[in-house]
């Protein structure tokens, strides 16, 4: 019930990383977010590590799900 109105309920960071990945992609994603991860040889598997273990981070990323 707590997580009704909440649209990210359910989706896993990675999950979220591939849509994101998918629709901007990773060039578009480096302009809109300055996270490293995002500009310099990125990937998945490597925004992921990051991500997790970066709360400001992943913060910055929700705003454009």
């Amino acid at each position: 019930m707590e997580h009704k109105n909440n649209p990210l309920h359910g989706i896993t960071l990675q999950k979220m990383l591939e849509q994101l990945e998918a629709h901007y992609g990773f060039d578009t994603l480096g302009e809109l977010i300055k996270i490293k991860c995002f500009n310099e040889n990125p990937s998945i598997k490597s925004s992921l590590a990051f991500l997790r273990k970066t709360d400001w981070a992943r913060r910055k990323s929700k705003r454009f799900t």
